[in-house]
């Protein structure tokens, strides 16, 4: 096989995958309606939480940074679906606040702002301090670190318990050894005649 066709079927299947992509994330930013429906219906937030919105649209903002022509050409698509999962996001933001109770709008607001600095300082330091190569990297594992955390967040829960439960294990197999130990040196005089 030549290399044009082999760089063609790549090109093929790279677009095909960044089209599947989007059609899923596009399906994954609209999940939320009914929940939203809800919300307008009964005019209350009731007991949801405004905070998957938020980080949602940081990790929107910070995935559509990364897809910008001037920090990773020729991924497109990434910047165009995360342009509209940052409105989506932005949309049920405003309407969250809307229903929300006023110390949830005070709360909710002081959040979006708080995106909206963090998405700035990483725009600044990346233009400012970092070249070509190296804001790609930076924004690229901002973006996979943003992704993994928010798709992992329900498991944070989890994990905590796992790992006390491991280190746990573990203090008590070390206790239990140096207990043994030391109730050896016990048996011996401290001072030998």
């Amino acid at each position: 096989m030549s290399l044009t066709i082999i760089s063609s079927v790549y090109e093929v299947c790279s677009d095909a995958a960044g089209i599947a992509g989007n059609i899923f994330a596009f399906g994954l930013f609209l999940s939320p309606i009914p929940t939203f429906r809800r919300i307008i219906r009964n005019g209350s937030t009731e007991q949801f939480s405004g905070m998957p919105y938020i980080y949602a649209l940081l990790n929107c903002l910070i995935c559509l940074w990364y897809g910008f022509p001037i920090i990773s050409p020729g991924i497109i698509l990434v910047a165009t679906v995360n342009s509209i999962g940052a409105i989506f996001q932005l949309i049920y933001i405003i309407i969250f606040i809307a229903y929300a109770t006023k110390p949830m709008k005070l709360k909710m607001l002081g959040f979006l702002v708080s995106v909206f600095a963090v998405f700035a300082s990483i725009v600044f330091v990346s233009l400012q301090f970092l070249d070509s190569s190296s804001r790609q990297l930076f924004i690229g594992y901002l973006s996979v670190a943003s992704l993994i955390s928010m798709f992992a967040s329900p498991l944070l829960i989890i994990a905590p318990n796992g790992i006390g439960t491991v280190l746990g294990t573990v203090q008590l197999a070390l206790y239990a050894y140096f207990k043994r130990a030391s109730q050896e040196e016990l048996r011996h005089p401290l001072i030998v005649p």
